[in-house]
């Protein structure tokens, strides 16, 4: 099975573009997408980087721009799936809108550099949005967030091969 799903992302979508969507993915973002590009698909280090961070911020604009929109309407809907959903991501965003506000656009750039699980660009976006930071300085915010997290993963996979590395060695 894991041979099937891997042919799959290497052979029909290709390694670079699996890295990009999958740094688009919420929650797994570039946390994730870099150790796939890095063990699962042996990439260059750089490419990888690059990938992740243009990949993880692709969604950012948009979140920016849409989101208090798209959650007062699910909030609005008759479908209660909706509802639930807006409830559940505008808690997760209020639970550190105050750590946040308190240090602007640094708030936002170290929410979403620190390479923890709901850390990074759309949770930080999403809080961005929230507090209404200006859209240019949210952006900007970000891509500095995204480009320290991405380094921040980038030498701690380093760190791992170098490990798997020495330990090879001594066996």
């Amino acid at each position: 099975m894991s041979e099937a799903i891997m042919h799959f992302f290497e052979n029909i979508v290709g390694k670079e573009l699996t890295v990009l969507l999958c740094s688009m993915i919420p929650i797994v973002e570039l946390r994730g997408a870099i150790p796939v590009g890095w063990f699962a698909f042996d990439m260059p280090w750089w490419l990888v980087y690059m990938l992740a961070v243009i990949g993880n911020l692709i969604p950012v604009p948009f979140i920016l721009l849409l989101i208090r929109k798209v959650l007062e309407w699910m909030g609005k809907s008759k479908v209660r799936f909706f509802n639930r959903l807006a409830g559940w991501i505008s808690r997760k965003a209020d639970k550190n809108i105050d750590k946040i506000q308190k240090y602007g656009f640094w708030g936002v750039c170290l929410f979403i550099a620190i390479p923890l699980p709901v850390t990074g660009a759309w949770t930080g976006s999403l809080v961005a949005a929230t507090i209404k930071m200006n859209f240019w300085k949210a952006l900007l915010s970000a891509l500095l967030g995204v480009m320290i997290a991405g380094v921040i993963v980038t030498l701690i996979c380093f760190g791992i091969q170098s490990g798997i590395s020495w330990l090879e060695f001594l066996v």
